[in-house]
């Protein structure tokens, strides 16, 4: 068949398409419609990829709004003191940028999330389920965290019970997270000016009229009263900041919508990547320096019984912006900050939590829901997690979830670094569709197995005291070390199980983005980019080649769609 006659107009939905010869053809198209807005389980096509690089990255940066930051700089400055907290948060910001790096990398210029990426990078097509599980752990975790603080601001504004306040902040997110990225993108562009306004100006106003604060905030020695520095005590601070490691996958949820990369572009797009991508976490770090320093400022200057309430951010806003102006004005904005900075971070939280489940679910019953399940799964148990005062016990959550955030991210991140630019072993094109892959790769499902079981032991102490402190250094040691390691001894044999798709066109233009030539699917009648589509092993009524979306293949019960493994 000639390039020409495998591009096809594109097909107006309303009219019939070609007859669908495919068994569950129903939960194909019902699963393609529903996605169209969110790409749910697949590339994200050029044709909807409209913004800007400055408009995908103001998105994604939108969504590091959370005020989780200040409470974890509060915790571990209470705990450890400034010298070792800071310490701690600036080794976390290192292994999160470097590790972040080549993940936000793929994700825009393949234009695929991270679950996408992960199946080509060690997991295989069934590995990176359980690296979804962990994803989505992420995102109820944190929304419950950011929940929590939006019901105590609601409680201290307005008198609001902090169990109600809980399913309050659950129940406002549903409608923003309906419409998908549309909706999330002008949601966050419009908030983030007030936003930045309401937390750098109290800041500011603090470090100019009380200068003294900063000698006061490096004398502070925490609750151990040990001056100096400890290396296990940064290694306890690292490794709560550390959980927030997974972050990055939110980010890549903005990301895969980056536009191509051209000559004419490419500072905008390097600028937007970088900043929108790793860079979230210069943002974040700022953000628990700031956090501990009001609260240190609000122990050392105003109260030392404030500790029961520093590590709450209304209060440490509310401290500061007591001293700016009148005590009514003071707290409306204060619970106006944190009711902002947790939409903006939930909205976030929710949509990214039900893609990860919709992606998981789909895969291993090829059933696809609707991602709106997902989203009120998602939504229950972070609302359950709240009810049970998950606030109280942050760190230890905190500490023990960093190990497996740790464990995956570094995982995929060395595969690409190593194994894929260095060694050559892993493709360096990154696959995700089905039948392209193998079902488990050992490489990186093992090595993420193994670092993440390692470090728990250490964590929960099963190897002494005396190490317990430095299970980040066991996650992310193992987690670089052992892939290109497995990698080398299984030869790389693990990675596609096949290396032709099937379909003559190429995958990518000349600047090498992924092509827009759009190609037909005989199950959803429905046209898709070349990237999202293989050859379908199902040929049609006159022996002539057919095609198939990702999606459809994902759904598709009776394996007869699958290309058979190349020897």
């Amino acid at each position: 068949m000639t390039t020409d006659s495998m591009r096809t107009q594109v097909l107006d939905p309303a009219l019939p398409g070609p007859s669908p010869a495919t068994p569950g053809n129903d939960a194909a198209v019902n699963a393609t419609k529903e996605s169209l807005e969110d790409y749910t389980l697949r590339f994200a096509p050029r044709s909807y990829r409209k913004w800007t690089a400055g408009v995908v990255a103001t998105s994604a940066l939108g969504g590091i709004a959370y005020l989780a930051d200040f409470s974890i700089g509060a915790n571990i400055g209470i705990a450890y003191g400034t010298v070792n907290a800071i310490f701690g948060i600036i080794v976390a910001a290192v292994i999160i940028f470097a590790t972040g790096f080549p993940l936000a990398y793929y994700a825009a210029r393949y234009n695929i999330d991270l679950d996408l990426i992960t199946r080509g990078s060690g997991f295989g097509y069934y590995g990176s389920v359980v690296t979804n599980v962990i994803f989505a752990t992420f995102t109820f975790i944190f929304f419950a965290l950011e929940g929590s603080i939006m019901a105590q601001g609601l409680q201290l504004g307005l008198g609001i019970p902090q169990w109600i306040g809980y399913a309050v902040s659950t129940i406002v997110i549903i409608p923003f997270v309906i419409y998908g990225m549309k909706t999330l993108a002008k949601l966050q562009v419009w908030t983030t000016p007030l936003w930045l306004l309401l937390m750098v100006v109290p800041v500011g106003y603090l470090l100019l009229s009380h200068p003294g604060s900063i000698d006061d905030f490096f004398a502070f020695t925490g609750k151990s009263g040990a001056e100096g520095t400890n290396l296990a005590s940064v290694m306890l601070a690292a490794g709560v900041c550390l959980s927030l490691m997974a972050q990055i996958a939110e980010q890549i949820d903005y990301l895969r919508f980056m536009p191509p990369k051209t000559a004419e572009n490419k500072g905008a797009w390097w600028r937007a990547v970088i900043l929108a991508g790793p860079g979230w976490v210069i943002f974040g770090a700022i953000k628990q320096i700031v956090g501990m320093f009001i609260a240190i400022y609000l122990i050392a200057k105003l109260d030392p019984a404030a500790s029961v309430h520093a590590n709450e951010p209304v209060h440490q806003f509310l401290g500061v912006y007591q001293e700016m102006m009148p005590a009514w004005l003071a707290m409306s904005l204060a619970v106006v900050l944190v009711v902002i900075s947790q939409l903006k971070i939930n909205v976030t939280n929710a949509y990214s939590g039900s893609l990860a489940w919709t992606n998981s679910f789909t895969r291993v019953t090829k059933t696809y829901p609707g991602r709106m399940v997902f989203v009120l799964i998602n939504l229950l148990i972070a609302l359950v997690l709240m009810e049970s005062n998950m606030f109280e016990f942050l760190n230890t959550i905190l500490g023990f979830y960093a190990n497996c955030a740790m464990a995956w991210i570094v995982t995929v991140a060395s595969d690409i670094a190593i194994n894929k630019y260095l060694l050559k072993i892993s493709p360096k094109v990154p696959e995700f569709r089905r039948g392209m892959l193998y079902g488990i790769n050992p490489v990186g499902f093992v090595s993420m197995l193994v670092s993440a079981g390692v470090s728990i032991a250490v964590f929960f102490g099963a190897f002494g005291s005396a190490i317990q402190p430095y299970s980040p250094i066991f996650a992310v040691g193992l987690a670089l070390v052992l892939p290109p390691v497995l990698a080398i001894l299984t030869k790389g044999k693990y990675y596609l199980r096949r290396t032709d798709d099937g379909i003559d066109l190429p995958m990518f233009d000349s600047d090498g983005n992924p092509s827009d030539d759009k190609l037909l699917c005989h199950v959803t009648g429905l046209e898709f980019e070349r990237p999202d589509m293989i050859r379908s092993a199902q040929d049609g009524p006159h022996g002539e080649p057919q095609y198939v979306s990702s999606l459809a293949l994902s759904t598709d019960k009776t394996g007869k769609l699958v290309l058979p493994a190349q020897k």
